[in-house]
């Protein structure tokens, strides 16, 4: 043979394969033949892989899965063959410089849990200094708004509605102007009792009181829901429920991020439901009891008995909880309000009929 004579590249055939194109779904038997590049053959030539490009793919055990950078991103090469698989192996020597080794894990581990740790420092300290500064920037036609569309979504959540018993009513208005006017608020503020079991009341941003029905059974008297009633106004005059919507909406988007929520979709709904079944900082509560005790006493009347109504709802509270309590405990709110309690010199807030009417306010048109 003429020493000039090119030698032919090494050519070797090692066995078969199953082959998928990346543009349809079929499913090809394919004979590999290892030359200068990854040979897939068929009836005819079907494709030519480049060594450099092969990467490993995820595979049950028993199997070698490969593709291709330049090939289409779904193509993929099934190799069943062990000695086969090694040879193949040996040759595409960047076969797995796609996978994370262990300083690659640790690096992503270590950025997760600096990520983690600044979403829970933002929502523990950001989130209350930026609802602070952001809430007296809040135009009062967008909390009103704001307020109306959280007002939606709490009645559809509790499935509770406005209880308009005429007499019930008439005594409820009496009862919210007296306690409107001591307080120093207009007659933009708009409240009701909702057909709810749930013993509570609330304030929604934009001038919005509500009283649960389930708070109202278990009052014994005028003067308890009067104090529960001037505590919500308090927030409102204070704008204590914007602020608590811009946090609890905050953290809500937060932690939805955090874990994948990156809509952030749930935020107004969980900071509605919120200003209902956690209400606000510990903080604002004590702020809130303070107004409700000066509108009390300032109509004459003695703030005890909404304590005493607070006990009976909650019951008595380990003191262990004081500290990690969103509310201060109902024994030492009672403490507080009986301690500060003048003698009562103003009239009734409602007569014993008035009284009656209103408790059975719920219980349809009279």
């Amino acid at each position: 043979m003429d020493s000039d004579t090119p030698t032919p590249a090494k050519s070797t055939t090692l066995g078969s394969a199953t082959y998928f194109d990346g543009t349809s779904s079929r499913r090809r038997m394919v004979t590999l033949r290892l030359a200068e590049r990854l040979e897939i053959e068929g009836e005819q030539s079907l494709a030519a892989w480049i060594y450099a490009d092969i990467r490993r793919a995820d595979s049950p055990a028993g199997m070698l899965r490969l593709s291709c950078l330049s090939a289409p991103a779904l193509a993929r090469l099934e190799v069943r063959d062990k000695e086969l698989a090694n040879e193949l192996v040996s040759r595409c020597t960047k076969i797995d410089d796609h996978m994370i080794g262990r300083r690659g894990v640790a690096a992503i581990v270590g950025w997760s849990l600096a990520a983690a740790a600044s979403i829970v420092a933002v929502v523990l300290f950001g989130l209350p200094l930026a609802a602070d500064r952001l809430t007296p920037l809040v135009p009062e036609a967008f909390e009103r708004r704001l307020g109306d569309v959280a007002d939606s979504q709490i009645k559809t959540m509790f499935d509770a509605k406005v209880c308009d018993n005429a007499a019930g009513q008439k005594a409820f208005t009496k009862l919210i102007t007296a306690l409107r006017e001591s307080a120093g608020l207009d007659t933009s503020v708009q409240s009701g009792v909702l057909s709810s079991s749930l013993p509570n009341a609330f304030a929604l941003p934009g001038g919005k009181v509500y009283l649960f029905n389930g708070l109202l059974a278990k009052a014994e008297n005028a003067d308890e829901i009067a104090g529960v009633l001037a505590h919500e106004l308090g927030h409102l005059k204070h704008r204590d429920s914007m602020r608590a919507m811009i946090h609890n909406g905050g953290t809500s988007f937060l932690i939805g991020l955090l874990f994948g929520d990156i809509t952030g979709s749930s935020a107004l709904i969980f900071a509605s439901r919120t200003l209902v079944t956690s209400s606000h900082s510990r903080e604002a509560e004590t702020d809130a009891d303070s107004f409700a005790i000066d509108v009390m006493h300032r109509l004459g009347r003695p703030a005890k008995p909404t304590g005493e109504l607070l006990l009976r709802v909650t019951g008595k509270e380990g003191k262990g909880l004081s500290i990690i309590s969103t509310h201060p405990l109902s024994e030492d709110r009672l403490a507080r309000m009986s301690r500060q309690d003048p003698p009562a010199s103003g009239p009734p807030l409602l007569t014993s009929e008035e009284w009656r009417s209103l408790k059975s306010i719920c219980d349809g048109k009279s």
